[in-house]
């Protein structure tokens, strides 16, 4: 475990905040494998309708996650709004269960799980203020920490999920036991957590919501977010993709799929701690730009793979790579909005929303003049494409300053 990571563990604040993101995984895991099934096939919304909520309920998170995390800042207690959001958690999941209905789960996707969606920009708020003594890179290895948490949620819960399920003939009891870890994850907080006042509550007072929505789009900002955006799009492009690919050009099946899947998920989990450990020597820039890097090389492996093996042998690189993308840009984002951390936090929200919108975008165009192979390669590009952007605006101290 990396040094700066032991520090940050003796912190009983930092432990806990860690046990709740993991209950916060818990909750993701457990429903959003089926939450396909749930909606579409049990409760019978149409492929349109739920297409349309999905997007819409992505739209809304990044709303609720940008103006709670404002709200964060001005009243500078982030323990009183992670109630009340784990608390729509509880009664998103708890409503599709009892009420399993077209409106309660189109009530409970477009509004109250969005808005416990914004618990996860509000933790790595709350970790920020926690860890702001210990220096850029020690929080560094706490935010992959926390990370790495997540992934090993979604490492072990849907296949558990799943096999317990499987039998049962319906997947609405998934939404039950999401419900059960909401509640656990209120008890957990409000026994265990402190309030804790934000770095610079007077600031976050002074500015109005319309100058806080500015700063977002403020030029610095949206010029590096969507360097972020266009890395984070390689994920996403990489899992519509890659099971399409096993499945056809290489000559695999779907049980590779899996096997694949869980092989890289699995790495990820301790490549992520790896990587917080190489942030105490790199820079987030540079560690981030090595890892964009690494990724890179896998995609366009990917889109020239021609057997089973190939795929198989690229686990191992994918993995790597894909920790440094899902975990350095947490603090990268952060660093933006350094003085307000629910601010700068909800940014993580505002990346996942891009970097999926641009990987759709890059399938989508891919697909119309390419085969699947090629949808790989062009998203290589679109990496390169953010990197290149990410070092000219990032890679001098002087150029950081400039935009």
């Amino acid at each position: 475990m990396p040094s700066s990571l032991l520090i940050a563990m003796r912190n009983p604040v930092i432990r806990t905040s860690m046990f709740a993101i993991v209950l916060f995984g818990f909750s993701g895991a457990a429903t959003s494998p089926y939450q396909s099934v749930v909606g579409i096939t049990e409760l019978g919304l149409s492929d349109g309708l739920y297409s349309a909520l999905i997007f819409a309920a992505a739209l809304v998170n990044v709303a609720l996650s940008v103006t709670i995390g404002i709200v964060a800042d001005r009243v500078g207690n982030y323990r009183t709004l992670m109630l009340a959001v784990i608390l729509c958690g509880v009664a998103g999941y708890g409503a599709v269960y009892l009420l399993p209905t077209k409106l309660s789960f189109v009530l409970a996707a477009l509004i109250l799980l969005p808005a416990y969606g914004a618990l996860n920009p509000l933790l790595f708020a709350y970790v920020r203020t926690a860890a702001k003594d210990m220096g850029g890179r020690h929080a560094a290895a706490v935010n992959s920490a926390i990370r790495a948490a997540i992934s090993l949620s979604w490492v072990l819960v849907p296949g558990l999920v799943g096999l317990v399920l499987s039998a049962h003939g319906s997947m609405l009891p998934a939404y039950l036991l999401a419900s059960l870890g909401c509640l656990a994850n209120f008890v957990l907080v409000l026994r265990r957590l402190p309030p804790k006042a934000a770095v610079d509550q007077a600031l976050g007072k002074r500015l109005s919501f319309l100058a806080s929505f500015g700063e977002i789009l403020s030029l610095r900002v949206v010029l590096r977010l969507l360097a972020i955006a266009l890395i984070s799009s390689t994920l996403h492009v990489n899992a519509a993709v890659l099971p399409l690919i096993v499945t056809g050009s290489v000559g695999g099946d779907v049980g590779d799929i899996g096997i694949i899947v869980g092989i890289v998920a699995l790495l990820e989990v301790i490549f992520i701690l790896v990587w917080g450990r190489i942030q105490d020597s790199l820079s987030h820039i540079n560690a981030l730009a090595l890892g964009t890097a690494i990724y890179v090389v896998n995609m366009a492996l990917l889109g020239l793979s021609a057997e089973r093996w190939h795929i198989y042998a690229l686990t191992l690189v994918s993995a790597f790579g894909a920790a440094a993308l899902i975990s350095i840009p947490i603090t990268y984002l952060q660093e933006l909005i350094a003085d307000r951390p629910g601010l700068g936090s909800s940014l993580i929200s505002v990346n996942i929303f891009l970097g999926a919108g641009l990987g759709a975008a890059l399938f989508a165009l891919g697909t119309r003049i390419s085969d699947y192979s090629g949808t790989a390669l062009l998203s290589s590009l679109a990496g390169v494409a953010g990197l290149s952007l990410l070092l000219f605006l990032d890679g001098g101290r002087g150029k950081a300053s400039a935009l």
